[in-house]
């Protein structure tokens, strides 16, 4: 690797994607959880071009999150990390580059996250330009600019008509006053609105929801459309699986809004049919009789955005009011969090990707929400959000708490023991007629 001049400063001017903060005039077109996903993509994307081009030492100056959260996020490699200042758009990219400058640095090339065009060779062309003229300005399609690079600090961006079509021409005029040379990159989109999407994907590839989440059904008729519609949203997706019901499960799902497939019976199957008919970029298993909390999106997101999170999932509850439910919703919790082992009433989810790359869940009859997470383990953190998936006590009461605890612990310790599913199965079946 070759080693990059400690002159030279490359600034990444951004924030901390939170769903429903995070480019909110794209809110409209895909939702709070598709714009932070596709500032996270944007974001992440930069970086990359940053470290493959080796030009620079780079400062993250960021806002919106705390350090600890922006640490989790993009690691500690080759980043540094330094929370934004007060004021406007122009105060704050200048205290940015003042701040470089004031360590050292004799060429500060400064950009937004989201330019998903950005090459290596634009930066190097930047730092070219910056050996010969005072400024570099890399224009954006709509009037505005993506890149600003300076040779020593400038008094170029008070006054601007920031987010306007004027913005590039009115910092011209400045530089035009103040005698300063310049030199124009070339044109990139700077992704704003709807038009600016379009225009950088006429093909739409950006509409794709972020989340599919996954109801695998067996006559569920009693209450799939009250669970679809807590979590039907514009930038999720919803897939019941149905694995043959007798009673009116499908029709009322696909009238609640659900994209309803039938699948060959068992819970594995049905899930991961259901997985491979979905779009979404993450993927959430959720039982019929499980709610989630209100912010449960924003929850997974956050989660997720953790590169080291193979596998998410929500802590345990019940609806049953009955006294010994709280100490077994507590054991419950304790195994999830210390054993990596929740359970697929706590609406696991992941990636797409990490669940492509174990297989999706093992074709067994039983316990298969253990093994995936078993196996999901093994390729990164398994990892609670803050809220609580409160799930029906419907089979506490029918076959009775002392038994249903006992099977649950059973299976999970049969599961740590790499005891196979089908014996799993056959002991849980002898179980529940004990």
């Amino acid at each position: 690797m070759k080693s990059f001049s400690i002159e030279r400063r490359l600034i990444l001017f951004g924030r901390y994607p939170v769903p429903g903060l995070t480019k909110t005039r794209l809110i409209p077109v895909v939702g709070p959880l598709g714009a932070a996903e596709l500032q996270r993509q944007w974001t992440e994307h930069i970086l990359t071009i940053f470290k493959r081009a080796n030009l620079a030492p780079v400062d993250f100056v960021f806002s919106g999150g705390a350090r600890a959260q922006m640490r989790r996020w993009v690691g500690q490699d080759q980043v540094h990390l330094r929370a934004q200042a007060e004021g406007d758009l122009g105060r704050r990219m200048r205290l940015a580059m003042a701040h470089a400058f004031a360590q050292g640095a004799s060429q500060v090339v400064l950009m937004g996250t989201d330019i998903p065009e950005l090459t290596i060779a634009h930066l190097t062309e930047a730092f070219s330009a910056l050996a010969e003229r005072d400024v570099v300005l890399g224009p954006s399609t709509d009037g505005g600019y993506w890149l600003v690079g300076s040779r020593r600090p400038v008094e170029i961006f008070d006054g601007i008509a920031w987010g306007t079509a004027e913005a590039l021409k009115q910092t011209l005029a400045r530089l035009e006053q103040q005698g300063l040379s310049v030199t124009l990159l070339q044109p990139l989109h700077d992704i704003d609105c709807e038009a600016d999407l379009r225009a950088w994907q006429p093909q739409g590839g950006w509409t794709k929801p972020f989340l599919s989440i996954i109801i695998p059904t067996l006559n569920e008729a009693e209450q799939i459309a009250q669970t679809i519609a807590h979590v039907k949203a514009a930038d999720i997706e919803v897939i019941v699986a149905d694995g043959g019901s007798q009673d009116e499960t499908p029709a009322l799902a696909h009238q609640a809004g659900a994209k309803v497939i039938q699948a060959p019976k068992g819970r594995a199957r049905q899930q991961n049919q259901g997985a491979r008919a979905s779009q979404g970029q993450a993927l959430l298993f959720l039982h019929a009789d499980t709610r989630l909390p209100s912010d449960f999106g924003a929850q997974v997101f956050e989660v997720l955005l953790n590169p080291d999170v193979a596998l998410g999932a929500f802590h345990f509850r019940t609806d049953w009011d009955h006294w010994a439910m709280p100490w077994i919703e507590w054991a419950a919790n304790v195994r999830s969090r210390w054993l990596k082992m929740p359970y697929g009433d706590q609406a696991m989810f992941m990636r797409r990707t990490r669940f492509d790359q174990i297989g999706g869940f093992p074709d067994a009859p039983i316990a298969e929400d253990l093994y995936l997470a078993r196996k999901m383990g093994r390729k990164g953190r398994v990892e609670l959000a803050p809220g609580v998936a409160i799930t029906s006590g419907r089979r506490w009461r029918s076959i009775g708490i002392a038994r249903t605890t006992w099977i649950n612990y059973r299976i999970a310790l049969g599961c740590l023991l790499g005891t196979h599913p089908r014996k799993l199965a056959s002991l849980y079946q002898k179980d529940k007629r004990s």
